[in-house]
């Protein structure tokens, strides 16, 4: 069940996501993993803080989206994770944000500006950020 961006800081903010129960974490947004279930709380924590550095961004709409997680594994080189923003309507993924690719050890941002076709955003995560919050 997706709840909107703004509710699940709300719920972060509150420490609802801090256990490392399957079913809490799949609560918190884990889609898709490939690491140990107990490492999903602490990755939690790590993109949630993130996700709350971008929140308040004019392309992020905290009441119509939603957050999602997902540990990717590459057939070349390290798991990595990213969290993408969604539309709760319809489901469709907005944007990609990957803190550290397990392809390039960039910060990434893919979306729909040009159809996650290649990275809107490649660099630092100060990059992202700056991406996000910049009018």
């Amino acid at each position: 069940m997706e709840v909107s961006i703004k509710t699940w800081i709300e719920n972060f903010d509150k420490g609802e996501y801090n256990s490392p129960a399957r079913h809490i974490q799949c609560l918190a947004g884990w889609y898709d993993w490939f690491c140990r279930d107990s490492s999903l709380a602490g990755k939690t924590q790590k993109l949630g803080t993130k996700l709350k550095q971008i929140a308040k961004s004019k392309k992020i709409d905290i009441e119509k989206q939603y957050v999602w997680f997902k540990n990717n594994c590459p057939l070349a080189g390290p798991l990595f994770d990213d969290f993408r923003i969604a539309d709760l309507e319809s489901g469709n993924t907005v944007y990609t944000i990957i803190p550290r690719s397990g392809f390039t050890g960039k910060a990434e941002v893919y979306g729909r500006e040009n159809d996650f076709q290649k990275p809107i955003v490649s660099g630092t995560w100060r990059d992202v950020v700056k991406f996000f919050n910049e009018a």
